[in-house]
Order: C-alpha cells, then structure tokens, then sequence
C-alpha cells in the first residue's frame, strides 16, 4: 500500500508558495503559533469579507499581512476606518507594527476556498445542497 502525501507539501516551492516567509533561530514555536492565531483571528473577525488567502511576512519589529480577498471593500471600510480598527487590534496582540495590504481577486468563481465559502453559507441559510452545488459548478464553468 502506498503512503500518503499531503497536496501542499508536495507543491511548496515548485507550484504553490508558502504563506508565511519569516525565519528566526530560537523563536520559531511562538511566531508559528502566532501566525496561527493571526489566522484565526482574521477568519472570524472578517468571515463576510470573502478572504481566500493570508500571507503573513516578518521582521523583527514589524509584520505584514497580505489579504487576498474577493470583497476588499467590506474589510477596508468607508475611507479606511475598518482597516485602521483591525490594525491597531492586531498591533496589541502581536506588540509589533502590523502593515495590512488588501489585494482583490479578480474571479472568485474559480478561487476554491471562496467557492467552498459560498457553499457553506447557502447551506446554513437552508439552500437544497443540489442548488448550491449546481450554481457554484455554473459559475466557475461560465467563464
């Protein structure tokens, strides 16, 4: 029988890149758990924000967040008031100075993790599973 081998890890570096680029000596543990609830935090904190991905880059004094999102205007706010609330919520967790880039997915009828996301509200809002899934296979094929 053959073993099993995790799809992400099997693409790092060649396909796909990774979601964090930092490097520390005798840190690691709690910057990777930081990272961690970085990311939780800002899948609960922004779940009607359509977010598809969270890059997290650092150094010693700063991190920076890269949001690949499908509705930036939701997480940005009118004249940036949301992401200016974020940052310094942010900025007291971590104790260093976090710089937020938000980037928009152009298609995200063909993003996977936002498909799965619009799958998953339409069921909680009672949506027959047949619909949701023809509407979602639909709108990727149709471009």
């Amino acid at each position: 029988m053959g073993q099993k081998t995790h799809p992400v890890g099997l693409r790092l570096g060649i396909i796909r890149g990774w979601d964090s680029n930092w490097y520390s000596e005798d840190q690691q543990p709690e910057m990777l758990h930081e990272d961690l609830k970085l990311r939780d935090y800002l899948n609960v904190r922004l779940k009607n924000g359509g977010i598809s991905k969270i890059g997290i880059e650092r150094t010693p004094k700063r991190v920076l967040l890269n949001l690949f999102t499908s509705r930036p205007g939701v997480i940005i706010g009118k004249g940036g008031e949301e992401i200016e609330k974020l940052r310094e919520e942010l900025k007291k967790q971590t104790g260093k100075d976090v710089q937020i880039n938000v980037s928009e997915i152009k298609r995200p009828e063909v993003d996977a993790s936002l498909v799965a996301q619009n799958i998953c509200q339409q069921l909680e809002g009672r949506v027959s599973f047949r619909r949701a899934m023809k509407n979602a296979i639909q709108g990727a094929m149709k471009l």
